[in-house]
């Protein structure tokens, strides 16, 4: 049975989403699946609003908010770590709390898969994830991304390791 997900509409980063950027840059819960770990002034987050190029060859990542058919903000998606010899960059995702667990991370990485091979022309994509993270882990498994390896004491949440799993999507 094809699951049936909801539209979104990946967009760049504006101005007005600062505040959007800072909750979500200071949430500490996020930060044990993330290699954030310190917080993020709001006048830095809108010196990279402005300095941004949007470029991925420019910037080495691309940030992009995620609108549902509301036209409200659902999350971000980043490719970071862009490797323009290699062709390949890192996803990250966040969605919101009140609109998690309805589909729109899995909307959001098939959009990001598209605009990857299509836009970009990336060889791979990969991710990241917390052994321990399985909303995650099957996320990545249902878009189709193919587990590598295992990475031992990879992230560190101040009080202890834990192992991430390197998940690759060739394109």
């Amino acid at each position: 049975m094809t699951e049936i997900l909801p539209i979104v509409k990946l967009r760049a980063i504006e101005p007005e989403d600062l505040d959007i950027l800072y909750n979500i840059e200071n949430d500490t819960s996020l930060w044990n699946v993330s290699v954030t770990s310190v917080p993020y002034s709001r006048y830095t987050l809108y010196d990279y609003i402005a300095n941004s190029k949007n470029d991925i060859y420019t910037d080495r990542q691309v940030r992009l908010m995620i609108e549902n058919e509301q036209h409200e903000v659902v999350g971000i998606v980043d490719l970071i770590n862009f490797d323009p010899k290699h062709l390949r960059a890192e996803i990250g995702i966040v969605i919101g709390n009140r609109y998690r667990n309805k589909g729109y991370a899995h909307a959001t990485i098939n959009q990001i898969k598209d605009y990857s091979l299509n836009i970009l022309h990336l060889h791979q994509i990969y991710a990241f994830v917390n052994k321990d993270n399985n909303k995650s882990l099957n996320l990545f498994k249902r878009c189709g991304f193919t587990l590598s390896t295992e990475l031992t004491d990879w992230l560190f949440d101040g009080k202890k390791y834990h192992n991430a799993l390197l998940f690759q999507l060739f394109l």
